[in-house]
């Protein structure tokens, strides 16, 4: 079997996206073209936001971010040491300095307690400016983002959601109001790589905001910080659009992701209620949906259950296996183990089973 089967996907949806790729072929617009445009109001509709840019990959997604929000040297960015490298990555690329954070050790996710501790300790050595956050919606579910937001407020920082798997995810909070991935904090991000929730066959990336001072940057900066014409270059920006193709594909398989949410999440449940008494299953929180990007087991004999699972013909894969503090390229910020107990914790004990929407 396929941990993530995008052939049945594809068998599924064929005639649409077809037809969708044709019609791209005909008008010949391939970069920037009019799918394009109608894609990125169909995102903003979903998510519940005002604007939806599209863009290259999600790791350009995040760097976009940063560069909109005005992140270099000298700046604290924070955020979880237990997700992929992109997270930190595109914090140094800015000039910045990734602040770790350890997690939640039932939701995976970023831990605002913790968090608060390392700002104060960030505010208390007075060598680097807290600036930011980043919280990523690990393995489909959205961060607690209430906390978070009141962290935001409370040291005056700007929020950065990376719901590159937790796009369809959302919170219900105690009024009744539903708020998806997407839509949380200053600026949110996610990614369309072929694996991820809602995935292109390619690399394809959007940012999201209610802020119409960060969309009018955000889409300079995203094609060379260009002005008013492409002759007209305002600020330095980079190159880094969706081409249409992608974007054809991403509009049908859009219309087909809350039926594919439906089926992940049915999945899901038939996992935890098989799984529940052998391992320690995945936690969603009350008012809480995931869009499970991966569904995660935690075992303290890993290899083992790996290895019984691979005699069965069914793949596995671990989801990370290295924290971003363990990374040789943040070696200079001189952490050692011990320093993320939670995150190395689940390290070295997750790993996650198939899960896609025709599972």
């Amino acid at each position: 079997m396929q941990f993530i089967d995008l052939a049945a996907q594809y068998q599924h949806l064929k005639t649409k996206i077809d037809k969708r790729i044709q019609t791209v072929l005909e008008h010949g617009q391939y970069i920037m073209g009019p799918e394009v445009k109608e894609l990125e109001q169909k995102l903003a509709d979903f998510v519940g936001v005002k604007h939806a840019i599209t863009c290259a990959n999600g790791t350009d997604a995040l760097t976009l971010s940063l560069m909109a929000l005005e992140v270099g040297e000298g700046d604290a960015v924070f955020c979880p040491t237990f997700t992929f490298f992109a997270t930190a990555e595109t914090i140094a690329f800015e000039k910045a300095t990734p602040v770790f954070v350890d997690s939640n050790p039932d939701t995976f996710n970023i831990c605002p307690q913790d968090l608060e501790a390392r700002i104060l300790a960030v505010l208390a050595e007075g060598k680097l400016k807290p600036k930011a956050i980043i919280a990523v919606d690990l393995f489909g579910l959205p961060a607690e983002y209430e906390k978070l937001e009141a962290l935001a407020k409370k040291y005056d920082l700007t929020l950065i959601e990376d719901a590159a798997q937790g796009f369809g995810g959302s919170i219900t909070n105690a009024n009744g109001q539903v708020r998806k991935a997407g839509a949380f904090g200053d600026i949110a991000t996610t990614s369309f790589f072929p694996a991820k929730p809602l995935g292109c066959y390619g690399d394809g990336g959007a940012i999201f905001t209610n802020d119409d001072d960060y969309a009018e940057l955000i889409r300079s900066y995203r094609v060379h910080g260009k002005g008013k014409d492409k002759y007209d270059n305002v600020r330095i920006g980079m190159n880094s659009r969706l081409d249409t193709l992608q974007a054809a594909i991403l509009l049908e398989k859009l219309a087909e992701f809350p039926t594919e949410l439906e089926n992940r999440n049915k999945a899901a449940q038939q996992y935890t209620q098989e799984l529940s008494s052998t391992y320690k299953t995945p936690s969603v929180p009350k008012g809480y949906v995931s869009s499970w990007a991966q569904y995660t087991l935690q075992s303290d004999d890993r290899d083992s259950a790996m290895a019984k699972y691979k005699a069965q013909g069914i793949p596995t894969v671990i989801y990370y296996g290295t924290c971003m503090h363990e990374q040789t390229a943040f070696a200079d910020l001189g952490h050692k183990l011990g320093d993320f107990p939670i995150a190395e914790k689940l390290a070295r004990s997750v790993f996650s089973l198939p899960m896609h929407g025709y599972l």
